[in-house]
């Protein structure tokens, strides 16, 4: 495999900043993360606070008793245990097959970053990937993207949740989940590494109960040998773990989200919008109602003193909420501004590792942090990572087209541009006509028709759409014969744009990691994991 880096912006203005450390950007975060004396400081700091490290690696060896495990991964957990131990750690939401590309290249990060960081301290550095499983939007993890016929298609797994439930309380259907992920994989085409994927996916299948489950063991399937360790936060377990963390949410409640408007307020002044959307009485906690199985935000009323849920489906007085932190935590769990101070709370975090969107909203905790005496971790944007295979390399080749301009804008302006050099301008304006003339006919027609029957106006409308429809579909045609007269060059245009920018977007943000295990085989994913990555903000261009 070969690296290409490419200066690339981000997603969005704040990240591009971020990328940049701006004096603008960096004033709302603790460290600057590409300065390596922040990360010694960061170590000595951790040092000075005490963690549950033994229960919280017992959770963790518990949790993950049920997936593929290694070596080193007992040697993780082992560092865990040291007192001098810190952990890299990141987090994103259970995808199904592990989502969009990202979400691996995120794990990757963190490993890498990890390695690193234990090389330059002379201290164990462990890598954690934090599994979001108490989130609650189905809708963003229920699908993957496939191309299918020369177009990036929208595969949704086919099980109905209607309940607003956790995805980690989320069970499968096994049969069901086994024929759907195998349509997928059989899309890709046959290669000699699918009957493999196939049968340890079945295998994966078999072993797990709810869509985390599934998650975690594709994630270590791939990533045993690096001594990843994962955990849920979704995991009921856990809860009791993070009692007192729920207990400091709950006692400074009000301050935390009076706190986050502050600092959104100073973000403002510099022209960057709010991330964490949240309302003036925000509790920042959920309640899970077993009873409903559903997980219910609380707000706090100050005129009656109580946390209430959504249309007042539960109430708790401040006294009842803390005696249910105490005595039953598993009925609580955090939202997006609570989840970073439990992580922190936690786990030894010498860095934390982020996508564009998570800098910007960890940007707006600083004094919640603050608050607390904490500093927030240095924040390290994870690796941005472009895969191109050879064949789509030696098509940007053939049609003379720049990588970085495709990353950038995919390939549409170039397909405009070559298309405009093939069809008939002449043409192109004899429907222009043809539509603007059947336009003023039927008007004039409707103008004369109401004289007659004002009645009749909606029947000459729909035979005019119905006229306009035909027009189209003729021009479509002749556009569908020039595209297969000049199909081999258009054909490759659209092959680079769903391997590199499928649908307009980055291709980590809508391609799947299985097309290219099953093309490549699971060492695929080791290989890319041992590369020499800098943390440098700069785009990774890998060449298969």
């Amino acid at each position: 495999m070969e690296m290409l880096n490419l200066s690339l912006p981000a997603n969005n203005r704040f990240a591009t900043d971020y990328l940049a450390q701006t004096p603008d950007i960096a004033q709302f975060f603790h460290y600057r993360y590409q300065e390596p004396i922040n990360y010694t400081e960061r170590a000595q700091e951790l040092k000075k606070r005490a963690f549950q490290r033994e229960e919280l690696a017992e959770h963790i060896e518990q949790y993950m008793a049920k997936f593929p495990t290694s070596q080193e991964v007992k040697k993780s957990l082992e560092k865990l245990r040291d007192q001098n131990s810190v952990v890299v750690i990141g987090g994103q939401q259970a995808g199904v097959l592990t989502g969009p590309l990202y979400t691996i290249h995120k794990v990757i990060s963190i490993i890498s970053f990890a390695k690193q960081q234990e090389d330059e301290l002379g201290i164990p550095v462990v890598p954690v990937f934090w599994i979001a499983g108490e989130d609650h939007d189905y809708m963003e993890v229920n699908h993957i993207y496939a191309e299918v016929n020369h177009k990036i298609d929208k595969w949704t797994y086919p099980q109905l949740v209607l309940e607003k439930k956790m995805v980690s309380d989320i069970q499968i259907n096994k049969e069901q989940c086994y024929l759907w992920v195998q349509q997928i994989i059989e899309s890709f085409g046959e290669t000699e590494h699918t009957n493999h994927l196939l049968k340890f996916t079945h295998q994966a299948i078999e072993r797990s109960q709810t869509l985390v489950d599934f998650f975690s063991c594709i994630i270590m399937e791939l990533f045993k040998e690096f001594g990843l360790l994962i955990i849920d936060s979704g995991d009921k377990q856990l809860r009791f773990l993070e009692r007192d963390c729920f207990l400091k949410q709950i006692k400074d409640g009000q301050k935390i989200t009076e706190l986050v408007f502050q600092q959104q307020k100073e973000l403002a002044r510099f022209g960057f919008y709010p991330s964490i959307d949240m309302k003036e009485n925000a509790a920042n906690i959920f309640y899970n109602d077993v009873e409903t199985n559903s997980r219910i935000l609380l707000e706090y009323s100050p005129e009656k003193q109580l946390f209430i849920g959504k249309n007042s489906s539960v109430q708790f007085s401040f006294d009842q909420l803390i005696q249910l932190a105490e005595e039953q935590p598993d009925r609580l769990s955090n939202n997006v501004v609570t989840r970073p101070l439990t992580q922190e709370w936690l786990f030894p975090t010498l860095a934390f590792i982020a996508g564009p969107g998570e800098i910007a909203y960890w940007s707006e905790l600083k004094q919640v942090f603050e608050h607390f005496n904490l500093r927030m971790p240095p924040i390290v944007p994870r690796l941005n990572i472009t895969l191109l295979e050879r064949s789509i390399e030696t098509d940007l080749q053939d049609l003379s087209f720049s990588l970085e301009a495709v990353l950038k804008n995919g390939v549409n302006d170039y397909k405009e541009e070559y298309l405009q050099t093939v069809k008939n301008p002449e043409l192109d304006h004899l429907f222009i006509e043809l539509r603007n003339e059947l336009t003023d006919f039927y008007q004039r027609i409707e103008a004369k028709t109401k004289e007659i029957d004002k009645g009749l106006s909606p029947l000459i409308k729909k035979n005019e759409d119905l006229s306009q429809k035909q027009v189209r579909f003729l021009e479509d045609k002749i556009n569908d014969s020039l595209y297969q007269k000049h199909g081999v060059i258009l054909r490759k245009m659209d092959r680079i744009g769903n391997a590199l920018r499928p649908n307009g977007s980055p291709q980590e943000r809508i391609l799947n990691p299985f097309y290219y295990i099953n093309k490549y085989g699971f060492d695929f994913v080791k290989q890319l994991v041992t590369i020499n990555y800098q943390f440098d903000g700069t785009h990774k261009v890998i060449k298969l």
